[in-house]
Protein backbone atom coordinates (compact mmCIF):
# COMPACT_ATOMS: atom_id res chain seq x y z
CA UNK A 1 0.00 0.00 0.00
CA UNK A 2 1.53 3.38 -1.01
CA UNK A 3 0.79 6.39 0.75
CA UNK A 4 0.46 7.69 4.23
CA UNK A 5 -1.91 7.12 6.47
CA UNK A 6 -2.62 7.78 10.33
CA UNK A 7 -4.28 6.17 13.43
CA UNK A 8 -6.48 8.78 14.30
CA UNK A 9 -9.01 10.15 13.02
CA UNK A 10 -8.04 13.78 11.95
CA UNK A 11 -6.22 14.66 9.03
CA UNK A 12 -2.47 15.24 9.18
CA UNK A 13 -0.90 18.69 7.43
CA UNK A 14 2.34 17.99 6.65
CA UNK A 15 4.87 20.61 5.12
CA UNK A 16 7.80 18.99 3.06
CA UNK A 17 10.47 21.36 2.43
CA UNK A 18 13.29 20.61 -0.04
CA UNK A 19 14.58 22.30 -3.11
CA UNK A 20 14.53 19.23 -5.66
CA UNK A 21 11.11 19.53 -7.61
CA UNK A 22 10.69 15.48 -7.98
CA UNK A 23 11.51 14.82 -4.26
CA UNK A 24 8.82 17.07 -3.70
CA UNK A 25 6.37 15.14 -6.38
CA UNK A 26 7.74 11.99 -4.86
CA UNK A 27 6.32 13.44 -1.10
CA UNK A 28 3.22 14.57 -2.49
CA UNK A 29 2.81 11.16 -3.83
CA UNK A 30 4.30 8.83 -1.98
CA UNK A 31 2.67 10.28 1.21
CA UNK A 32 -0.26 12.06 0.64
CA UNK A 33 -3.53 9.93 1.98
CA UNK A 34 -7.12 10.55 2.94
CA UNK A 35 -5.76 11.04 6.33
CA UNK A 36 -2.48 13.11 5.38
CA UNK A 37 -2.41 16.22 3.64
CA UNK A 38 1.46 17.27 2.05
CA UNK A 39 1.89 20.78 1.13
CA UNK A 40 5.19 21.97 -0.12
CA UNK A 41 7.91 24.64 0.06
CA UNK A 42 11.10 25.49 -2.00
CA UNK A 43 12.96 26.62 0.81
CA UNK A 44 13.82 27.67 4.88
CA UNK A 45 11.91 31.24 4.15
CA UNK A 46 8.71 29.82 2.31
CA UNK A 47 8.49 27.07 4.91
CA UNK A 48 8.61 29.87 7.49
CA UNK A 49 6.06 31.85 5.44
CA UNK A 50 3.80 29.18 5.22
CA UNK A 51 3.93 28.09 8.75
CA UNK A 52 3.17 31.47 9.62
CA UNK A 53 -0.18 31.57 7.65
CA UNK A 54 -1.45 28.01 8.45
CA UNK A 55 -0.55 25.31 11.45
CA UNK A 56 1.27 22.19 10.62
CA UNK A 57 1.44 18.84 12.79
CA UNK A 58 4.63 18.29 10.86
CA UNK A 59 7.83 19.78 8.87
CA UNK A 60 9.89 17.19 6.54
CA UNK A 61 13.42 19.91 6.20
CA UNK A 62 16.16 19.51 3.78
CA UNK A 63 19.90 20.84 4.98
CA UNK A 64 21.04 22.30 2.11
CA UNK A 65 18.41 24.67 -0.02
CA UNK A 66 18.88 28.16 -1.47
CA UNK A 67 17.80 31.49 -0.11
CA UNK A 68 17.21 29.61 3.61
CA UNK A 69 18.59 26.98 4.75
CA UNK A 70 17.38 24.30 6.72
CA UNK A 71 19.48 24.86 9.97
CA UNK A 72 18.39 28.75 9.98
CA UNK A 73 15.12 27.79 9.35
CA UNK A 74 15.21 25.07 11.98
CA UNK A 75 16.65 27.56 14.61
CA UNK A 76 13.85 30.17 13.58
CA UNK A 77 11.18 27.72 13.98
CA UNK A 78 12.51 26.84 17.71
CA UNK A 79 12.70 30.62 18.70
CA UNK A 80 8.98 31.25 17.80
CA UNK A 81 6.73 30.08 20.65
CA UNK A 82 4.31 29.21 18.16
CA UNK A 83 6.37 26.46 16.02
CA UNK A 84 9.02 25.56 19.43
CA UNK A 85 7.29 22.22 19.76
CA UNK A 86 6.51 21.25 16.51
CA UNK A 87 7.53 17.70 14.81
CA UNK A 88 10.75 18.56 12.64
CA UNK A 89 12.15 15.94 10.95
CA UNK A 90 15.43 16.54 8.94
CA UNK A 91 15.83 14.60 5.45
CA UNK A 92 19.23 15.51 4.22
CA UNK A 93 21.70 13.88 2.18
CA UNK A 94 24.42 14.56 4.86
CA UNK A 95 25.01 12.03 6.89
CA UNK A 96 28.13 13.29 8.32
CA UNK A 97 28.38 13.71 12.35
CA UNK A 98 28.54 17.39 12.55
CA UNK A 99 25.15 17.78 10.66
CA UNK A 100 23.82 15.18 12.51
CA UNK A 101 24.52 16.97 15.86
CA UNK A 102 24.00 20.73 14.71
CA UNK A 103 20.42 19.32 13.85
CA UNK A 104 19.57 17.78 17.22
CA UNK A 105 21.30 20.72 18.84
CA UNK A 106 18.85 23.30 17.12
CA UNK A 107 15.67 20.61 18.05
CA UNK A 108 15.59 18.60 15.20
CA UNK A 109 12.69 15.68 16.13
CA UNK A 110 13.82 13.21 14.05
CA UNK A 111 16.77 12.88 11.52
CA UNK A 112 16.48 10.92 7.91
CA UNK A 113 18.97 10.33 5.57
CA UNK A 114 18.15 10.55 1.26
CA UNK A 115 18.00 8.63 -0.66
CA UNK A 116 14.58 8.34 0.79
CA UNK A 117 12.76 5.11 1.94
CA UNK A 118 9.57 6.46 1.42
CA UNK A 119 8.07 3.43 3.16
CA UNK A 120 9.89 3.71 6.87
CA UNK A 121 9.21 7.35 6.04
CA UNK A 122 5.69 6.89 6.39
CA UNK A 123 6.16 4.51 9.67
CA UNK A 124 8.73 6.92 10.97
CA UNK A 125 6.14 9.88 10.44
CA UNK A 126 3.52 8.28 11.91
CA UNK A 127 5.33 7.78 15.03
CA UNK A 128 6.46 10.96 15.26
CA UNK A 129 3.06 12.38 14.71
CA UNK A 130 1.76 10.14 17.69
CA UNK A 131 4.86 11.34 19.93
CA UNK A 132 3.95 15.11 19.31
CA UNK A 133 0.42 14.42 20.18
CA UNK A 134 1.15 12.62 23.23
CA UNK A 135 3.29 15.70 23.97
CA UNK A 136 0.96 17.98 23.30
CA UNK A 137 -1.46 16.51 25.46
CA UNK A 138 1.20 16.81 28.36
CA UNK A 139 2.34 20.25 27.86
CA UNK A 140 -1.64 21.20 28.25
CA UNK A 141 -2.51 18.75 30.97
CA UNK A 142 0.52 20.40 32.45
CA UNK A 143 -0.92 23.89 31.91
CA UNK A 144 -4.39 22.93 33.35
CA UNK A 145 -3.14 21.82 36.52
CA UNK A 146 -0.83 25.14 36.77
CA UNK A 147 -4.04 27.07 36.06
CA UNK A 148 -6.33 25.10 38.87
CA UNK A 149 -3.71 25.68 41.41
CA UNK A 150 -3.11 29.48 40.53
CA UNK A 151 -6.43 29.87 41.09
Amino acid sequence: MSGFFYVLDDVSRILFVDDDPILREFAQVNLASPHCEIEVAVDGAEALARLAACNYDAVLLDLEMPVMDGFTALAMLRADPRTAHLAVIVQTGREDVEAIDKAFRLGATSFVTKPLNWRLLTYQLRYVLRASAAERGVRAAAEALARSEAA
